[in-house]
């Protein structure tokens, strides 16, 4: 049996001192799908993530509160899982760093750098940052507020700290970690942050403080139980901790390391690429293979900070547009290694645009058109009648299917989506290029029109595969709606391939994946009330709302309501919601503006008789002069207009 390749990818693991905010969401959103990403590629993949639980910060909230340091984090760390859960991250291993294994673990590192002479005793004295957990140099500090000395990565006031500690020899391996970088370019990515830390390192490395006494919050030194260990130190050590090195059973990591990626932000690069691969380097293990130093999600106010009271909470969005939703927006709208910018007005965008209009609407009108056209059944189609569009869209989807590949290889998952968006966009223009209502009227055409509808059809298959990783629900969704539930060799990697479709497949429309979301209805909901009307969960039904005022027979009596043939229809310009219906009323034809295309495509109401109100007064709707009013029904997001049997002619009076 051939022996699957490795892939092991971490986020970093996160200071339980509050909840954390859609930025950490982003972080793991994106290791999960990267993860899920190599699954699909047939890698045996271990995803770690977990908490950084130790040090003086905690230490200090815990006090304020009048907690154990441990009884503080619990809660904590299990919103943490709590988010993940919610988020549908499914990591392998949760590691915390109060857990038995990665304490013996840790001090069995520490005693083994420390035999190898590259641990000693000595006294420090200098400035610490405890928000940050990090020691800087007078050189490196700048100033704050009234002469205030403070750290240069979060502004805030540092403390000068002199005691005891044990120091590690960085000094010693700077040049070693210089020639690492410089032979494997892809260790530090993106380019900008593997320039940053080349300068950082340029400019000297002072051995490292790793170990306090000033406070008790952390894990003893095996040699000395005055003092804990520098809580970055005992961090990072979490990577291979969990893997088993240092334990009783290292199988896990010799088996996975060294790492294939640490997906980190850009504020903690410097302990990634520096203190970490200098740990391995004097435990003479394996460096990992890359550290990628993401950008930040930033509000217009600048970074999210619990101090500035600006950040964001995944879970009301998770509530409030449904998880899909969330993740996608995640993925697409932080570019790699830069910073991206968030507002809830760019995530409905991307609901409405991208989900709703675009990927949505492409299944919703296919499947529309496969159920009136081919009665709900595909052909797979004879190669005579594939003309150069078809071979267009087979050729863009192979193209489609490399292009996600090689960037999400690269770490672009942005990009990634960009290219599936592109095949989307495809499809829809191929629909209005073929149109598959006119080629329904020409009987000689049907091969023909079987060919479009399959192509369609076959797209929307494998854009349903490639979209999966990211948004967990909506390819099953999508597989459901195609008729291909339970035919899981249909959604590989290897099933991208065109052409795998079955001959004779039934499918099995249902509702739209992503509805679209009115501004007017998110401003009037307030900011927590939850719009998403599709998650993880089955949503509630919706109320129905209460019968109005009475009214006489004669007020009624007043109402003209008479069937009407649709006999063309065509999208409004620049208007979601709304369709020019031309309508056949005896022998005079109307011009309707109807609000039902979010329901509706234009090809699959000619030919429908629906009932107008008749005497409604003329009004003019985006320029359109509209003659009546379609009658519909709706239950929440369902909406059906009310048809009548064809045998009724059109002018016919409704009593």
């Amino acid at each position: 049996m051939k022996t699957k390749p490795t892939y092991y990818i971490t986020t970093p693991i996160y200071y339980p001192s509050d909840n954390l905010h859609i930025g950490h969401a982003y972080t793991t959103v994106a290791a999960d799908t990267m993860a899920r990403y190599k699954r699909l590629r047939g890698y045996d993949v271990r995803f770690l993530t977990g908490s950084d639980e130790h040090g003086q910060k905690i230490e200090r909230k815990a006090r304020a509160e009048n907690m154990a340091p441990l009884a503080y984090v619990d809660p904590i760390v299990g919103s943490f899982k709590e988010l993940w859960r919610r988020l549908q991250v499914e990591y392998d291993d949760f590691i915390r760093t109060t857990d038995e294994r990665h304490i013996k673990s840790v001090q069995e590192i520490f005693r083994k750098i420390y035999a190898n002479g590259d641990i000693y005793l000595s006294q420090y004295e200098g400035w610490y940052c405890t928000p940050c957990e990090a020691f800087w140099l007078e050189r490196q500090l700048v100033d704050g507020e009234n002469g205030q000395r403070c750290c240069p990565d979060c502004r805030r006031p540092v403390e000068l700290v002199k005691e005891e500690s044990y120091f590690f020899k960085m000094s010693k391996y700077q040049d070693r970690l210089l020639e690492h970088i410089a032979a494997n370019p892809d260790f530090i990515q993106p380019v900008s942050r593997r320039n940053e830390m080349v300068s950082f390192i340029k400019q000297g490395l002072e051995d490292l403080c790793v170990s306090r006494t000033t406070f008790d919050w952390g894990i003893p030194v095996p040699l000395n139980a005055n003092h804990v260990i520098y809580v970055w130190f005992d961090a990072l050590s979490n990577y291979i901790t969990a893997l088993g090195y240092g334990g009783e059973d290292d199988t896990l990591y010799r088996r996975y390391w060294p790492a294939d990626l640490h997906l980190v932000g850009k504020d903690i690069v410097r302990f990634h690429t520096v203190i970490w691969p200098i740990i391995l380097m004097a435990l003479g293990e394996p460096l990992p293979k890359q550290v990628f130093g993401h950008g930040w999600l930033l509000l217009e106010s600048g970074k999210m900070s619990k101090s500035k009271g600006n950040v964001v909470d995944p879970l009301v969005l998770i509530d409030r547009y449904g998880v899909d939703a969330v993740r996608y927006y995640l993925l697409r709208e932080l570019p790699s290694g830069q910073d991206g910018y968030y507002s809830e007005e760019s995530l409905v965008t991307r609901i409405n645009t991208d989900l709703a209009n675009d990927l949505g609407n492409l299944l919703h009108r296919s499947l529309a058109m496969i159920g009136k056209f081919g009665g709900g059944r595909l052909q797979r189609p004879v190669p005579a009648v594939e003309g150069p569009l078809e071979q267009e869209v087979q050729a863009l989807a192979a193209q489609t299917v490399a292009e996600f590949g090689r960037l999400m290889d690269r770490f672009e998952p942005g990009n990634a989506h960009g290219a599936i968006w592109k095949l989307v966009g495809r499809l829809n223009k191929y629909i209005d290029e073929r149109a598959p209502w006119a080629l329904a009227k020409r009987p000689e055409a049907g091969e023909e029109l079987s060919a479009v509808l399959y192509h369609l059809a076959e797209g929307l298959r494998i854009i349903a595969i490639l979209v999966t990783p990211g948004m967990l629900n909506i390819g099953p969704r999508i597989f459901g709606q195609l008729g291909l539930t339970g035919q899981p060799d249909l959604a590989t990697w290897e099933a991208t391939a065109w052409g795998r479709l079955p001959d004779g497949t039934q499918v099995n429309r249902g509702e739209p994946l992503f509805p679209r979301i009115d501004p007017a209805v998110l401003a009037a909901a307030g900011p927590e009330a939850p719009l998403c009307t599709q998650t993880a969960s089955v949503a509630a039904e919706p109320a129905f709302p209460p019968v109005g005022p009475e009214i006489t027979l004669d007020d009624f009596s007043r109402l003209d309501l008479r069937v009407v043939e649709v006999v063309a229809a065509k999208k409004v310009p620049k208007a979601d919601k709304l369709l020019e219906l031309q309508v056949k009323l005896g022998d005079e034809v109307r011009t309707v503006v109807s609000g039902i295309a979010q329901h509706y495509t234009p090809e699959e109401l000619v030919g429908k008789r629906v009932v107008l109100v008749a005497n409604l007064k003329p009004v003019k709707l985006r320029g359109i002069l509209s003659q009546g009013m379609i009658l519909a029904a709706s239950h929440g997001d369902q909406l059906e207009a009310l048809t009548v049997s064809a045998g009724l002619p059109a002018g016919s009076q409704v009593k």
